[in-house]
């Protein structure tokens, strides 16, 4: 007799394994960005400006500009203090070595957002072919920058790489490595370093990109009050004929840590409902999916039916071949694969909270800033 629990075992099994065979294979760590050790002397990087906005980052400047200071000689580097209310300003005076130039940002226009503004208001002071964008929680370890610059002449005109977050609390390794994997299922990397330009993803932490490309597709005004506004920019440079590869580095780390669940939560739930595009049916169809992948198989394994047990182990099994990859990349243990339900739960609940802040009027908050 075929009964509801068989419906929906069966049918988390059918969506993990083809999870697990779609051609793109999102859940594979392929698309990295390497770096090839070199004898030579110091690259010069004469032709590259770096775009740093920060917003009370005293605590983490010095240690993303000391990153780029290792990165070679006569590089640019443009810090937009973007109103910090601490020592951001005075951290970043006392890195030695750099080519560094601090622009005091202005108030922030209606209808910006402020990282965005941040980084129109460096851009606009950027004399060089080459632009970098990092987050000033960003640190390039050696011989990144050259790679980055490698993979742009290889016929792409903006390159990003999802950096290596930080991954030591318990939390952090509950959450973090299954940030970037939910990320890459929403954006599959394969098919958005394709020439189609349906599909676009980039990685707003390190971003590098011909500074012709901002005159020709508008300016960051276009996406000035994205929320994701690194996918916007992505979207935009492929809507213009542009080519993008965004791709994984062990090398690029952000070294922000988050003390508790809270600090995880907010920068989740900062994005979460702007994803599925302020859509109720969205977020309804994203709560099935994530109860039907991560609860169903659980619910199934404890079935008395056999053959509701042996499709609940394959939605299990398949569950853990898709996860277990990032956790081989980050040298994470596989028993984090066997918390996956957790993450699951802690990640729709993250989901909701963003959607009851923007139904109580508040679109995202950052920084110590709320945009309605």
């Amino acid at each position: 007799m075929i009964t509801l629990q068989i419906i929906l075992v069966a049918l988390a099994a059918f969506v993990w394994l083809a999870i697990l065979i779609v051609p793109w294979q999102p859940w594979r760590n392929n698309l990295t960005l390497p770096i090839h050790p070199s004898a030579e002397p110091p690259v010069s990087l004469h032709d590259v400006t770096v775009v740093i906005p920060a917003r009370n980052e005293a605590l983490l400047i010095a240690q993303t500009l000391n990153g780029l200071g290792s990165q070679g000689e006569s590089l640019h580097v443009i810090l937009v203090d973007d109103n910090s209310t601490d020592e951001t300003v005075e951290q970043a005076n006392q890195v030695p070595g750099l080519d560094l130039r601090i622009i005091t940002g202005q108030p922030l226009p209606p209808g910006w957002n402020g990282k965005v503004w941040a980084l129109e208001q460096g851009v606009r002071q950027v004399l060089t072919p080459i632009t970098l964008m990092i987050d000033a929680d960003i640190q390039l370890e050696p011989g990144i920058l050259a790679a980055l610059i490698a993979q742009k002449n290889r016929g792409f005109q903006l390159v990003s790489v999802m950096a290596t977050l930080h991954m030591s609390s318990f939390w952090e390794k509950l959450l973090m490595p299954a940030f970037i994997y939910f990320f890459k299922m929403l954006y599959p990397f394969r098919l958005a370093n394709s020439t189609n330009r349906r599909f676009a993803s980039a990685a707003g932490g390190c971003i590098l990109m011909e500074t012709s490309l901002f005159s020709q597709i508008g300016g960051l005004e276009t996406i000035k009050s994205a929320v994701i506004d690194d996918c916007a920019l992505a979207a935009r440079v492929k809507r213009g004929g542009f080519r993008t590869w965004t791709g994984q580095s062990r090398q690029v780390n952000s070294i922000r840590s988050y003390k508790g669940l809270k600090d995880i939560w907010d920068m989740v739930a900062r994005t979460a409902y702007t994803q599925l595009g302020y859509s109720p049916f969205l977020l309804a169809l994203c709560t099935f999916g994530l109860l039907l992948l991560f609860f169903i198989p659980l619910w199934g394994l404890f079935s008395s039916d056999l053959i509701i047990r042996l499709l609940a182990l394959t939605a299990w099994m398949g569950m853990v071949a898709s996860y277990l990859p990032t956790l081989i990349y980050y040298s994470l243990s596989p028993v984090w694969a066997l918390l996956m339900p957790l993450a699951g739960g802690v990640y729709l609940g993250m989901t909701w909270s963003s959607a009851l802040r923007y139904w109580r009027g508040e679109r995202t908050r950052w920084k110590g800033r709320v945009y309605r």
